[in-house]
């Protein structure tokens, strides 16, 4: 009997045993825990990066087809009742606004119906930068003539048109933010007195509204703060392509 009570005595585990053990198993809890949140947060950084990145991608393809689908309109001037015979070129081009017709629309790619969009730079959020915007408005030659607020006769185009300013509202789509800069390009050929393009070098304006359709329109973007390691804005140039007969090149001229 004294020996099977000594065994019993001996057997289990003392107290300081059981702390050690649950020393070791809280250190190792706690290294499963630290190695899971630098985990989850490397994964949540590259999944911003990569949002980014696609977010930046998707904009200038979004952007290079929206102006490569430019469709050349004529409408009529409806600002002043005494215009109202007379037809313009539907085409605003100027440093920080452009206004033309596309048939690539944000909401049904090339599917859907032309839209009138109106590209222009605004401030950034709390002043910081600039942001590219852009309205769309369904076509109607109505809806397009009443963008035009005046025309004023011109000896070498028939006339100079004057746009109704753009203005950003709850619909406006921001194609690219937080920019240090974003100004508008225009590969234009010099008009000659009767209206028609010159036989010279074409040469990139930063404004051409009134000389017709451009050749080409380029896009200048720079990210406000440089990250090598995110995807940056880049310059977009679009070749406009309404004219079939013209073998033009887009380089800088």
């Amino acid at each position: 009997m004294k020996g099977a009570t000594a065994r019993r005595r001996q057997a289990g585990v003392t107290l300081i045993e059981v702390l050690i053990a649950v020393t070791l198993l809280s250190a190792l809890s706690v290294a499963v825990l630290l190695a899971l949140q630098v985990a989850l947060r490397v994964l949540h950084t590259t999944d911003e990066k990569l949002l980014a990145d696609r977010r930046v991608a998707g904009a200038e393809r979004i952007l290079a087809q929206e102006l490569e689908g430019l469709v050349p309109v004529q409408p009529a001037c409806l600002g002043r009742p005494s215009l109202a015979s007379s037809q313009f070129v539907f085409f605003q081009a100027e440093p920080q606004a452009m206004r033309l017709v596309s048939t690539f629309s944000l909401q049904q790619g090339w599917r859907g119906p032309a839209q009138i969009l109106e590209m222009f730079v605004i401030p950034g959020e709390g002043e910081k930068g600039v942001r590219l915007v852009v309205n769309e408005t369904p076509y109607t030659r109505a809806q397009a003539g009443s963008a035009c607020a005046d025309l004023t006769p011109d000896p070498v185009v028939q006339f100079v048109v004057h746009f109704t300013p753009v203005a950003p509202s709850p619909k406006s789509f921001v194609l690219a933010d937080q920019l240090a800069y974003c100004r508008f390009s225009y590969l234009v050929s010099p008009p000659s007195p009767q209206g028609r393009p010159r036989p010279e070098a074409p040469e990139w304006r930063t404004s051409a509204t009134g000389t017709g359709w451009p050749l080409a329109i380029r896009v200048e973007m720079a990210p406000l703060e440089t990250d090598s390691s995110r995807l940056r804005p880049a310059t977009v140039t679009a070749p406009i392509r309404i004219r079939r007969s013209w073998q033009i090149q887009y380089g800088d001229f």
